[in-house]
């Protein structure tokens, strides 16, 4: 697969997912959660929120390293060999001003069902810088796609 290929299919995904797993350090323990997510046009970040008094964004301020997983299975059988997964490591940070009202206004666009969540002062709107894309298809051929590149 050539690269503009490769940035098509993780665009694909990207798009045509909503929900993301969530992996970061729970005080040097593996954590993961369901997110809600958008990613940036040129591939270079990712958003979700979470509320400030939850343990994972104590988490995410001690440690901002994460990786984010988003797949195409839809819980067949087939999916061992039909199924595109993409783990996207980065570091998260919290986003502030106008930056976090850009920004949450395009998760917004995705993600209507969340203003009240968006909007509530206690929610953090997290920026994760992606560092590469690796992207598995037909369970077992990986592919990597560095968006810096660009």
């Amino acid at each position: 697969m050539d690269r503009l290929q490769l940035r098509d299919k993780i665009g694909e995904l990207l798009t045509g997912r909503r929900l993301a797993v969530l992996a970061i350090s729970d005080r040097g323990r593996p954590y993961a959660s369901l997110v809600a997510f958008t990613a940036d046009d040129d591939l270079l970040a990712l958003y979700f929120a979470t509320s400030r008094e939850t343990n994972k964004y104590a988490n995410l301020r001690a440690d901002p390293r994460v990786a984010l997983l988003i797949d195409s299975r839809s819980n067949r059988a087939e999916d061992l060999q039909q199924a595109a997964a993409l783990t996207v490591p980065g570091a998260a940070g919290e986003l502030e001003g106008d930056e976090k009202k850009r920004h949450g206004t395009r998760f917004l666009a995705r993600h209507p069902s969340r203003r009240e969540f968006i909007e509530a002062p206690s929610t953090a709107l997290f920026a994760v810088r992606v560092e590469q894309y690796k992207y598995v298809s037909s369970f077992q051929e990986v592919f990597v796609y560095l968006p810096a590149a660009e």
